[in-house]
Formats: structure tokens, sequence, C-alpha cells
């Protein structure tokens, strides 16, 4: 499984003209899966997103955690994550995980972020999305494991 986190001031993912999920202060994570991911590390890394301190204090430094800013998550399924531009010029999905089992583990992973008390915002699983936002920093970090 990897994220790409991305703390923001807000960000919003639209679906045919409809906003599906919005948020403020918080992180955006677009979320790819492959195909040998298991709920352990779907776990893992929803654990550690959920502890990361990324938000500043009163000195300025990175200390407080997302849920210390009671800050919310906009998480955003993304298979091209996994594209391989090794040879070519148009890139391969072939470590992706099939839709059924991304989707199982997306939401497995939302949810347990959910159980940590964070609201979480979705956009559509397999959809064409649109993804606005304002960067904070910018802070982006990428998470796998």
């Amino acid at each position: 499984m990897r994220v790409v986190l991305q703390r923001v001031k807000e960000a919003s993912v639209t679906v045919e003209g409809t906003v599906a999920g919005q948020i403020d202060q918080g992180f955006l994570l677009l979320v790819g899966v492959t195909h040998d991911d298991t709920l352990e590390q779907v776990n893992w890394l929803a654990d550690k997103i959920a502890g990361l301190r990324v938000f500043e204090d009163e000195e300025e430094r990175m200390n407080r955690s997302l849920q210390d800013v009671e800050g919310k998550i906009l998480s955003v399924s993304q298979f091209t994550l996994y594209g391989d531009v090794k040879k070519g010029r148009r890139p391969a999905f072939t470590e992706a995980a099939k839709p059924d089992v991304a989707n199982e583990l997306y939401e497995a992973f939302n949810a347990r972020l959910r159980q940590q008390g964070i609201i979480v915002e979705t956009g559509q699983f397999g959809a064409m999305m649109d993804v606005a936002l304002v960067n904070d920093g910018p802070v982006t970090l990428i998470l796998e494991k």
C-alpha cells in the first residue's frame, strides 16, 4: 500500500460536477493498493497516519497530530500510484490491485481511520475525480508498507 499525504488548509473532490468529499484543515490522502497488500499493512498505515505529528505547535515545530488540531482526512483512491514507467512512455499498472481487492482494502483503511475518531471524507472509488487542494506548508509525505 502506498499513500501520498499532503497537509492541507482545505481540499475537495468532485465527481461528475458534484462534490463527493470536502475538508478544511487536515490531510489529503492519495491511496494506492497493490495486489499483495494485507489488512495488517492497511492497519499499520492508518495507525501511522493518525499519529503523525506534522502540524505546528506554538513554537512552530511539527509537534501536533491530526487529532490534536481536530483535523479531518480526505481520502482518494488512486491506482496510478502503482504506475510503472521504466519501459516506454506509457505507464503500466500491473502492480495495482484488481478493483475488487483494492476497494475492499481502501474501505478497510478508511474504516480504521474512523475507528480512531477521525472524520474521513472520500471520493468515489473507480470514478474520474477532480481534486482541489490548498497545500499547507507545503508538507507532503510518501508512506509505504
